[in-house]
């Protein structure tokens, strides 16, 4: 029997394919960039077209791996905010969430967003619209609302100096789908931010 890479593994992999792609080591040389559109063809560079497609190629490959071989695209993650610290699962950016690992992240909503309620008390709310582009100002209550009608959750932060921004997504159906809105209806999500008093989201 062969060996099954681990989560762990495929993120090794999948980033030094990454870089040699980035490297110009691995190229998809059938890909060419045709928009339809000679202005914008004239733009872009093949290289870069086929750089990129190699990668996405290559990812697929990985993400049907892990379909077959039932491996988890589950990272564990921990945050630490005033004092409070949470360990929480999180897909990994470059791989696809399993049926099994979307139990595991339903599992985990109820203390995030408990965590995310307790580090964000006093901070000033933002739902973030229009792709990211606008932030419209919200209170508590209307994270509970959005909290309701949503599968799943994640959580980032960005610390300088005298800023910090909490970032709690709520999602529903594939998170690798939600991301963008690729897969939007079916998959999908909402971002609040929570930053000191006085300040604006910066992400």
């Amino acid at each position: 029997m062969s060996k099954v890479y681990s989560t762990a593994e495929l993120i090794k992999i999948l980033e030094e394919e990454r870089q040699a792609c980035l490297h110009g080591r691995r190229l998809n040389l059938t890909e060419t960039p045709a928009t339809g559109n000679p202005v914008i063809d004239r733009f872009l560079k093949s290289e870069g077209v086929q750089k990129f497609t190699a990668y996405q190629n290559f990812k697929a490959a990985v993400h049907e791996y892990q379909r077959e071989h039932q491996v988890s695209g589950i990272v564990w993650r921990e945050m630490a905010v005033k004092g409070n610290t949470l360990r929480y699962p999180a897909v990994d950016d470059e791989l696809i969430a399993l049926p099994v690992d979307l139990i595991t992240l339903k599992a985990a909503k109820i203390s995030m967003l408990e965590f995310w309620q307790q580090v964000t008390a006093g901070m000033d709310l933002y739902l973030s619209i229009n792709s990211g582009k606008d932030f419209r100002s919200i209170e508590p209550v209307d994270v509970e609302a959005i909290a309701q009608r949503t599968e799943w959750a994640s959580l980032s932060k960005w610390e300088k100096l005298d800023f910090l921004e909490i970032l709690l997504q709520l999602g529903w159906g594939k998170p690798e789908e939600a991301y963008y809105k690729r897969g939007w209806p079916t998959s999908g999500s909402e971002y609040i931010h929570a930053v000191k008093p006085g300040q604006q989201p910066i992400c």
